[in-house]
């Protein structure tokens, strides 16, 4: 398996989420997402282009989203599957060939805010 990086956003995301998980659904919803998005990551760091995943040049050069929904039918059978995920990673592939996972962030946020204002 290739190499990654969590960016210290995306820890932030991760620890956001699943404590919001854990607060409003319990305990067993939060370890569901967390398999999630550990089956998430390794997903887009063994296959960096996947199915589902989208070039984002507006974003960042090399930057790719993926949702979290393309991952939920890979989540292992043992543990039962988030019906609706809404999240989604915000990656690069680095030169040196890690992934670097720079954000996870709501579906229903707004992308272009992340867009730099001077792309020069």
């Amino acid at each position: 398996m290739s190499r990654f990086i969590l960016a210290p956003a995306a820890e932030g995301d991760i620890e956001q989420i699943l404590a919001w998980s854990h607060l409003q659904f319990g305990e067993e919803a939060r370890l569901r997402y967390e398999a999630l998005l550990i089956r998430a990551i390794q997903d887009v760091v063994d296959e960096p282009d996947r199915v589902g995943s989208h070039m984002r040049p507006e974003i960042a050069p090399a930057a790719r989203t993926y949702h979290l929904r393309h991952s939920r039918d890979r989540v292992s059978p043992d543990r039962s599957r988030v019906s609706r995920p809404r999240h989604f990673l915000l990656y690069r592939t680095r030169p040196d060939g890690a992934v670097e996972i720079a954000r996870v962030l709501h579906d229903s946020m707004d992308l272009e805010r992340l867009a730099p204002s001077d792309p020069g």
